[in-house]
């Protein structure tokens, strides 16, 4: 276990050093000039010329790369004009010249709502997807079962922003039980932060809990095939116990794997939710800076998020490996 730890973990090291590589390359090095993108189209020229000095864009690439990479492991020095330096803490993804601010701060001050989104977002997804597979696997040839592959087959099909949209309608709108959606920081009202999330929760919660319904439907209907299950039902073992208390345990090793990476993907995938709902979170940064030509916010925004879903990926990896030994003894 330890030999599977430390190898996937060096792993995920070596993908993000790639993916810092990929990054710089896709938004520096590609044609353009970065320092009028990185300064925004209201700049001027002297403007500009500052922003070149500060990027350090007249060295060699590889030079440019390594001031890129020292900032964000161990900070960088910026050159504010008339001798002044400010100094950017790690890690260090540069400046807003939009916000005047450290792009840093501003993806911390975005990263809570993006989380909260996330995790309500999970709760509903694991609770819907996982009960309504074992449901499924449960009343296997009935009508229950094809009335749920018929509405997890719905659910696939229909985009989130589409759900988000009928929720608005519905809920908002026509049946006027909530007001629409204004997000209220966890810290500033808890309970007015639970119900300004509640429909963006059940939008992407459902949307996302159709592909755990499918998979813990077909993990458990294979582990019911197995060799051990047949044993139990010789011994008069009910099916309602064969599914709950042993074959869900073979859907748990896919589910949980699956939920690592879909939660880190969340993290920065959810721009449709968040510009629909108004919520300031990653994805709706990434829109704004992608609106007003702020470099430095898109090349964060999507720093972060591909290592979010990196991270998350080796973290699926590792979870997997405690749910079933097998994998890392392979």
């Amino acid at each position: 276990m330890t030999r599977f730890v430390l190898t996937r973990t060096g792993g995920a090291v070596l993908v993000l050093l790639a993916l810092s590589v990929a990054v710089y390359a896709l938004f520096y090095v590609a044609p353009g000039d970065p320092a009028r993108l990185a300064c925004g189209e209201r700049c001027n020229p002297a403007q500009i010329a500052q922003v070149r000095t500060q990027l350090g864009l007249d060295d060699s690439v590889a030079v440019q790369y390594l001031h890129f990479l020292r900032g964000i492991l161990a900070g960088r020095d910026y050159s504010g004009g008339a001798g002044l330096v400010v100094h950017c803490d790690a890690p260090c993804l540069g400046f807003s010249y939009q916000n005047d601010r450290q792009v840093t701060e501003l993806l911390l001050e975005r990263l809570p709502a993006t989380v909260s989104l996330a995790l309500g977002a999970l709760v509903i997804w694991l609770a819907v997807g996982v009960g309504t597979g074992l449901l499924s696997a449960l009343r296997r040839g009935g009508f229950t079962e094809r009335a749920l592959t018929v509405l997890t087959l719905a659910a696939t099909g229909t985009p989130v922003f589409i759900l988000g949209l009928l929720l608005l309608m519905a809920v908002c709108a026509y049946l006027q039980w909530l007001p629409f959606p204004t997000y209220v920081p966890l810290t500033e009202d808890p309970e007015q932060w639970a119900w300004n999330l509640l429909l963006p929760w059940i939008a992407l919660g459902l949307f996302e809990s159709a592909k755990y319904a499918r998979i813990t439907r077909s993990s458990t209907l294979e582990t019911l095939a197995e060799d051990h299950i047949r044993t139990f039902r010789a011994y008069g073992v009910g099916e309602r116990a064969l599914v709950t208390r042993h074959a869900a345990r073979g859907a748990v090793a896919p589910v949980i794997a699956l939920t690592a990476v879909d939660f880190g993907t969340m993290i920065g995938g959810a721009v449709l939710t968040e510009s629909l709902f108004g919520i300031p979170g990653l994805g709706k940064t990434l829109i704004d800076g992608v609106r007003v030509v702020d470099l430095p916010v898109v090349v964060g925004v999507v720093l972060a998020i591909g290592a979010a879903v990196v991270i998350a990926g080796a973290v699926a990896d590792l979870l997997y490996a405690v749910a079933d030994r097998r994998v890392a003894l392979s």
